[in-house]
């Protein structure tokens, strides 16, 4: 296995289970040290002690010969998040990878769903990871090494019934992605976005059977477990669930010049399916990409 991760220190939100400890376990056994978060509630274990489920992923990591801690931080709390961060510091001395897993549903239809939920759900997925994020980004800067994996969603990039808010709060999550990878470029911070099908609790009751059998957990970590690694690229939609892995891109087409005046949005409907050609489209590397092609037709019909 060329995937190396000896002497690298990763946090993993959202760890105590499902997607998240798949993470945590691929992450420990490449040789990364793991801080397990998640917001679990405690319960007691066989031994009477307080238990969380992320005690539970720590104890698999440690009978496997691997490191790890658990933190029961919520990703809503910056003084909690920052104290995760200063803990890790003060253990193992860096932080070369954030796993934003954390995640919550609310699932309802637009026009039924309470708003309460719309911005719970924003808080945690969008708020969350840009807490964690800017929690650790100063120290990938000092350290010129950080690998950032956000977690987004096909529900966001292409929308789904009933996840309004969840959609929203995944696609922001690229948006995000998109910026931070432009921002750390120079300091050797690479971030990426995940999108994962995965049959867990979060996705009970919405597959058949068939289809949650092979859309397991473990067949997103290798994901993961790239985008952590020395190799991973940056600005990347990586895909994954079931053992097949896709690329996801926002393009731009390269449009039609149709000037201005009067009648321009008769022609914009006339010519929609010109404007929408996807002969010639780009993946931008920079929001600069779309007024640079318009000021340059625009130039050009002069």
């Amino acid at each position: 296995m060329s995937i190396d991760l000896n002497g690298r220190v990763a946090i993993v939100t959202g760890a105590g289970g499902g997607l998240g400890r798949q993470h945590a376990l691929a992450l420990a056994a490449r040789g990364a040290k793991v801080v397990v978060n998640d917001f679990g509630r405690a319960v007691s274990g066989p031994d009477g002690r307080e238990r969380t489920a992320a005690d539970a992923v720590v104890d698999e990591i440690r009978a496997a010969g691997g490191e790890a801690v658990a933190n029961g931080a919520s990703v809503t709390d910056e003084a909690a998040v920052a104290a995760m961060v200063q803990d890790t510091l003060a253990r193992w001395g860096r932080i070369d990878i954030l796993v934003n897993n954390a995640g919550i549903l609310r699932d309802k239809s637009f026009a039924k769903m309470d708003l309460a939920d719309f911005r719970l759900v924003l808080d945690v997925h969008l708020m969350g990871a840009a807490i964690c994020s800017h929690a650790v980004w100063p120290v990938m800067k000092a350290q010129k090494h950080g690998r950032i994996v956000m977690t987004t969603s096909s529900s966001g990039l292409y929308g789904n019934f009933g996840q309004a808010n969840y959609g929203a709060a995944k696609m922001a999550l690229v948006g995000l992605m998109q910026t931070l990878s432009i921002e750390g470029a120079k300091d050797g911070i690479r971030v990426n976005c995940l999108a994962p099908t995965a049959a867990t609790r979060m996705t009970e009751g919405l597959l058949p059977q068939a289809a949650l059998d092979v859309l397991t957990a473990e067949s997103v970590a290798p994901a993961v477990v790239f985008l952590a690694s020395d190799e991973a690229p940056t600005r990347t939609i990586l895909c994954a669930g079931g053992g097949t892995f896709e690329r996801a891109y926002v393009t731009l087409t390269r449009g039609v010049h149709l000037g201005t005046g009067p009648d321009v949005a008769d022609r914009l409907a006339e010519q929609f399916d010109a404007v929408s050609d996807r002969d010639d489209e780009q993946v931008p590397d920079s929001g600069s990409a779309q007024g640079s092609n318009e000021v340059a037709r625009a130039l050009a019909a002069r």
